[in-house]
């Protein structure tokens, strides 16, 4: 469950770095808030400011080539980008835990020396430090590799010590940098179920930074989208997905829940748009508990209409079954708009993309 109250409240925040060009902002008016127990996922391209974000959030960016120069960072109600040096560095390691891409391990320390590193630092005594580590690795799934270093272990098994190595001081956030970006993608899911178990387990809050929305729809409730150094779209994960807004957004999506046709779809006399003659092709999204109802055999048999399916997609968006799927529907008129407004009628996210010239036959 998560809280009203936000506990991380980020305002107005705004970054220059010096270029040869000149001052270059990488944030812009940067605002958003996270609830304690979200999952928030903050996603982009590139070169958008995502990672420059979670850099900014943990003031690791404020002296040049970089600076923050305006915006708050609430923690708890406090403005953390107001503190002294020295509190920043002890709220790095106790309120805000932090994952990276690069795991950023000690090489000459064990696994248990990684994950006690930040205790001793806290002034931890020796036989507190020993039961919290053990209490971690045994989270993470490390037990047996207690003794292990760093180059001993798989990019997975690196990723987990991390994971274990910010969870040490129980922070208030969990703010991880594309840290599933060098795995491999059975690794990664390994990695995301990981955050999700903890997320729920422990009720701790994540801020997961990321170029990909298969990584978002795994593991995250919510989702803002940044480009250009602004968050041009902000909802829950399942908002976003079913009903994206703007073009950053749906570029990003395409690749997850859109459709690519069949080449032989190129060739038909379609027509784009919601307006047209012959056959209606239609985009049908579907999330949920409607993925298990036989929508389309029960339309067929109501209507008398003849289905071809062009393209489809079916997955999950943390753990919830979704899909799209695009059909020609064929039939006489009467018909073809009887089923139309029973598809509508559902709990289907319905849109005509097109039609088909009806006396052409689509081959799949």
């Amino acid at each position: 469950m998560t809280d009203k109250q936000p506990l991380l409240k980020v305002r107005d925040l705004c970054t220059y770095f010096y270029t040869e060009e000149g001052i270059v902002y990488a944030l812009d008016d940067v605002s958003f808030d996270v609830a304690r127990g979200q999952t928030l996922g903050i996603v982009g391209e590139s070169g958008s400011g995502k990672s420059v974000t979670a850099l900014s959030i943990m003031r690791l960016v404020q002296s040049p080539p970089g600076r923050i120069v305006s915006g708050t960072v609430e923690l708890l109600g406090e403005d953390i980008l107001k503190k002294s040096r020295k509190e920043m560095k002890q709220i790095r390691g106790g309120k805000i835990g932090m994952i990276f891409q690069n795991f950023n391990l000690l090489s000459g320390r064990t696994v248990f020396g990684n994950v006690a590193f930040p205790l001793e630092l806290a002034g931890w005594r020796r036989e507190d430090i020993a039961a919290r580590v053990d209490e971690l690795l045994d989270l993470v799934g490390l037990a047996d590799k207690r003794e292990r270093y760093p180059s001993q272990l798989s990019g997975g098994q690196k990723q987990r010590v991390g994971i274990a190595r910010a969870l040490a001081n129980r922070p208030d956030v969990l703010l991880s940098d594309e840290a599933t970006s060098a795995l491999d993608p059975l690794t990664t899911r390994s990695i995301l179920s990981l955050l999700r178990d903890i997320n729920t387990r422990l009720g701790l809050t994540i801020v997961l930074i990321t170029h990909e929305m298969n990584v978002i729809r795994e593991i995250c409730t919510d989702v803002a989208v940044i480009d250009k150094g602004r968050i041009v779209e902000r909802g829950t994960v399942l908002d976003i997905f079913t009903d994206p807004r703007g073009e950053p957004t749906l570029d990003m999506l395409r690749d997850v829940v859109g459709v690519e046709l069949p080449e032989t779809f190129a060739g038909l006399d379609f027509t784009p748009g919601v307006r047209g003659t012959g056959d209606p092709v239609l985009q049908l999204q579907f999330f949920g508990d409607i993925a298990a109802d036989p929508v389309i055999s029960g339309m067929i048999r109501r209507f008398d209409v003849d289905v071809n399916i062009l393209g489809a997609r079916i997955g999950h968006i943390r753990n919830v079954p979704c899909g799209t799927l695009v059909i020609r529907l064929s039939g006489d008129e009467g018909a073809k708009s009887s089923a139309l407004g029973y598809l509508r009628a559902l709990d289907l996210k319905v849109e005509v993309i097109g039609h088909v010239g009806s006396g052409i036959s689509v081959a799949v």
